[in-house]
């Protein structure tokens, strides 16, 4: 096995990769890290089961490393051909920095990464796979496996402040910190011309109603209480679904679905926002919501669940209403005081946009990624 290079100067170019389970994350959730990781002449690598997003993860600049053995669920033994392959992988690639990201390859690649002899592990945590309504057993366990993870990384990142406190205990002395999330501000604004596009394509007349959510088709993002109210406010608006159906989820099918107009997965979001009155997102487990971001970005008037990862896209009745999560007739009524009350829609608007402009500028996320490598590798040169 050829010799590792020294770590390099903090002024100097480096060799990083962001390790996640599936193609769209890294070009979806990560673009914009990934982008300014190029920007700043860093040689970046995006390691993932290759799929249809693999295009546009190399159009930011970045080279995609394919995982061939590695699946989104958790398998002993496709697991031990996936952290075999990417022990070698990333011996071959001599990396000064590995970033990893989601739950089942944020353990997998931080344990991995330092056995490899990766100088610098980062791990950001998008979102604990088990929170306080989960049943004790899974707790633990999901606690204990990321606490020993965290042992194996330099710094723990955390998208919102719940979780840190919830692992707290399992961290290392000033190797975590909260880092908040972020969208692309610049693509994602206000849109009259998109909204009227949008709305003409869908049928929508000037002065009908549209409700919409965004995400997979699955049930833990709300699908039965998204249904539900689009049943009981039916006449009232209408109701649409953005987002691609889940293989992991296929034979879901809930009550009312008929009521939803499922569009498939687009390209446009900030014209898909604008041409919204409402955005729900009626989620029952979030790491910090990207889709209520954006809608919070484009000036969209929200309705989320009450849970980590949505409290802390604004403050209930100031930036946005927040309902009970898998309670239908909450959400229902939560929406039906937006679509009738005209001016509330206007005044959560206009907070929330200004929370996204203040908050939520992805940017300043990853140059907070950055910063934490050239810390860590400084802190490695002096030893």
């Amino acid at each position: 096995m050829a010799a590792r290079r020294s770590t390099q100067a903090e002024d100097r170019p480096l060799r990083i990769a962001h390790l996640t389970t599936v193609d769209m994350s890294l070009a979806l959730l990560l673009g914009t890290e990934l982008a300014v990781d190029v920007e700043n002449g860093h040689t970046v690598f995006g390691i993932s089961a290759p799929g249809p997003y693999v295009q546009r993860v190399e159009d930011l600049g970045v080279q995609h490393v394919p995982l061939t053995a590695l699946t989104r669920d958790w398998d002993p033994l496709s697991d031990l051909k996936a952290t075999v392959e990417l022990y070698r992988l990333i011996r071959r690639l001599q990396l000064d920095v590995l970033h990893t990201h989601n739950p089942k390859t944020g353990v997998i690649g931080r344990i991995v990464g330092r056995l490899a002899g990766v100088p610098v592990v980062v791990n950001t945590c998008h979102g604990l796979w088990a929170g306080p309504e989960d049943s004790l057993p899974k707790r633990v366990f999901v606690y204990a496996l990321e606490g020993l993870a965290a042992r194996f990384s330099h710094v723990e990142l955390f998208q919102n402040a719940e979780d840190a406190k919830t692992m707290r205990r399992f961290l290392k002395r000033g190797r975590w910190r909260v880092v908040g999330n972020g969208v692309d501000l610049t693509r994602l604004r206000p849109d009259p011309a998109g909204r009227t596009a949008v709305r003409a394509e869908l049928g929508i007349a000037d002065g009908e109603l549209l409700v919409g959510t965004v995400g997979r088709r699955v049930r833990e993002k709300g699908l039965a209480e998204f249904a539900e109210a689009a049943h009981r406010l039916a006449g009232k608006a209408t109701f649409i679904w953005v987002g691609p159906e889940d293989d992991t989820d296929t034979a879901t099918h809930v009550p009312h679905q008929g009521d939803v107009r499922f569009i498939g997965e687009r390209t446009d979001m900030p014209a898909i926002y604008a041409a919204m009155d409402v955005f729900v997102l009626a989620s029952y487990r979030e790491g910090f919501s990207r889709a209520s971001m954006e809608a919070a970005a484009c000036g969209v008037p929200m309705v989320l669940t009450d849970i980590r990862g949505c409290r802390e896209i604004g403050d209930d009745g100031v930036h946005l209403l927040l309902v009970p999560a898998r309670d239908g007739t909450s959400l229902a009524t939560a929406v039906e005081r937006l679509i009738t009350d005209a001016d509330l829609r206007g005044r959560l608007a206009s907070a929330a946009r200004a929370r996204a402009l203040e908050h939520f500028d992805q940017r300043v996320v990853a140059e907070t990624s950055l910063a934490t490598y050239a810390m860590l590798t400084q802190s490695i040169r002096k030893k």
